[in-house]
C-alpha cells in the first residue's frame, strides 16, 4: 500500500451531504413516502477516511468492542468498495527520538506508535487494500502536515466519511478540520469509539447536525445504493 508521510477549491454541489441526511431522517412523514423518494441524494463521490486504527492502541481495548469496531469498519469499507468508492487509512507514527511528539510525551518520555514498532501499523484484521493510500500524521488532526488536502483535491469527493478512533480526539478534531474546508462531513456511527465513553458521547453530540451528520452503516449503505 502506498505510505504519504507529511510534509481549495472544490466543484459546487446542488445539494449537501447535510441537506439530504436531514431529510433521510424524516422519510417516515408522508411527504417523503414515493418511490423514489432517495434520488435526491447527492453522495455519488464519497471518500472513507479510517483514523488511527493501530496496534498500540487497539491492544488496551477490551476484546468485545475492539472487535465489534473492527467488523463494523470492515462492513464500511467492504459497501464503499463494492460501490467503487476510495478509502484513505490514516495512522499516527514518532521517530524514536521522539523529535516529532506531541510535547506531553516529549517531557513524560510516553513512548508510543513509533517509528519501526509494531505499534505503529494499522491492526491486521482491518481490510486494507494493498492500492489504498496511507498517511501518517503526527498529531490529531488527519489534516495537520498530511497531503490529505492534496489528496482530497485529487478525488474530488462529494462527502468524506470518517471511521476510527478516538471519537473525543483524533475523530473529533479531524471532523472541525473537515467542515473549517467546507467538505461536507460524515461521522460514520457505528465505526468510531473512544476509550472514554463519557467524552465519546458528548463529541458526537456535539458534531451532530452541526460539524457532520452522524449516520449508521445502514444509513450509509442506503445512501450509496440511492446513487
Amino acid at each position: 500500500m502506498p505510505v504519504i508521510r507529511p510534509v481549495g477549491t472544490r466543484p459546487v454541489r446542488v445539494v449537501s451531504a447535510m441537506a439530504w441526511f436531514r431529510q433521510l431522517t424524516r422519510l417516515n412523514s408522508p411527504r417523503f413516502k414515493s418511490a423514489g423518494v432517495l434520488t435526491f441524494l447527492t453522495m455519488r463521490r464519497p471518500v472513507l477516511i479510517v483514523i488511527d486504527m493501530v496496534n498500540d492502541f487497539l491492544e488496551k481495548w477490551l476484546p468485545a468492542p475492539k472487535q465489534q469496531l473492527v467488523r463494523s469498519i470492515n462492513d464500511l469499507v467492504g459497501l464503499m468498495r463494492q460501490h467503487g468508492h476510495p478509502i484513505i487509512w490514516v495512522r499516527q507514527e514518532f521517530e524514536p527520538d521522539l523529535s516529532d511528539a506531541f510535547p506531553e510525551m516529549r517531557t513524560k518520555g510516553i513512548r508510543i506508535t513509533i517509528k519501526g514498532t509494531t505499534g505503529c501499523q494499522i491492526a491486521a484484521d482491518l481490510a486494507v487494500a494493498s492500492s489504498d493510500p496511507v498517511l501518517i500524521k503526527k498529531r490529531y488532526s488527519a489534516f495537520y502536515q498530511t497531503e490529505l488536502d492534496q489528496l482530497l483535491r485529487r478525488l474530488r469527493p462529494d462527502a468524506i466519511i470518517l471511521a476510527g478512533i478516538n471519537t473525543h480526539a483524533c475523530i473529533r478534531v479531524t471532523a472541525i478540520d473537515a467542515y473549517q474546508r467546507d467538505w461536507e462531513t460524515i461521522v460514520a456511527a457505528d465505526c468510531v469509539d473512544s476509550y472514554d465513553r463519557e467524552h465519546h458521547d458528548i463529541s458526537m453530540k456535539y458534531m451532530k447536525d452541526k460539524i457532520a451528520a452522524i449516520m449508521s452503516n445502514q444509513e450509509i449503505l442506503t445512501a450509496l445504493e440511492a446513487n
